[in-house]
């Protein structure tokens, strides 16, 4: 490991051209470390969460060989490996240990990893969500509204034990019947990503994407139902 680099280094660092590395000046083209001097290298601007990991942009991922990929980064970029590198390494390695663990969290998820690639896209902004109830869903979440009210009511009248049984179970059966449409979903949304890997960059990409936005607008208004329900089940 190098000495620690002074602040006039780092400022000389900062003004190197991209594609370079910092410490022996080899061509590098995204690397974590540099091929030549093994060095870890800043970065780029550019690079998504996809690319953090050496992947394409798609969204049939193998979890299994994205969370080894994990691990094995986990372990080279630690901060533990660079407490006798420069302050720089030292820096570069707690930037990319977060950067890290903030792509896995995102791409080992398969909702979280379409909501990231539609803001890359340019599809939708992040948080950007409709959360209006879906057509053929307003009888059954109007139902639900009611016996979510019904229930908040008991408990501030201090309704008879037989009477709040009742109720929970009315919405402990709703709540199940949601979780299964959630589920049905998630299944409709995992089942566009075969079509977006396979689509060329075109209208049929754009498609794909826009068909994906609409579902998870769908998976986010019928797990924010389960959420609800089941804080009021669990609160006292």
């Amino acid at each position: 490991m190098t000495e620690k680099a002074t602040t006039g280094e780092k400022k000389a660092v900062g003004v190197r051209a991209p594609g370079i590395c910092w410490s022996c000046q080899a061509e590098v083209s995204g690397e974590h470390f540099c091929p030549a001097c093994d060095k870890i290298q800043p970065q780029p601007p550019d690079t998504d969460y996809f690319c953090f990991f050496g992947l394409d942009r798609k969204l049939a991922l193998d979890a299994a060989a994205l969370e080894r990929r994990f691990h094995d980064l986990s372990w080279k970029l630690h901060p533990d490996n660079f407490h006798a590198a420069s302050t720089y390494e030292q820096e570069l390695s707690l930037e990319k240990a977060a950067v890290l663990n903030d792509a896995y969290r995102t791409l080992r998820d398969p909702v979280a990893r379409v909501e990231y690639l539609l803001g890359l896209e340019g599809i939708r902004r992040e948080g950007e969500i409709k959360q209006q109830a879906p057509p053929d869903l307003l009888a059954e979440v109007f139902e639900l509204n009611e016996y979510l009210e019904e229930l908040r009511a008991a408990k501030r009248a201090g309704g008879e034990a037989r009477e709040m049984n009742e109720l929970r179970h009315r919405l402990e059966q709703a709540r199940e019947s949601f979780q299964q449409k959630l589920e049905c979903v998630l299944e409709e949304l995992t089942d566009q990503f075969s079509r977006f890997d396979a689509a060329p960059e075109s209208a049929a990409r754009k498609n794909a994407l826009q068909r994906m936005s609409e579902i998870l607008n769908r998976h986010s208004y019928i797990r924010n139902l389960v959420r609800n329900v089941s804080d009021e089940l669990e609160e006292e």
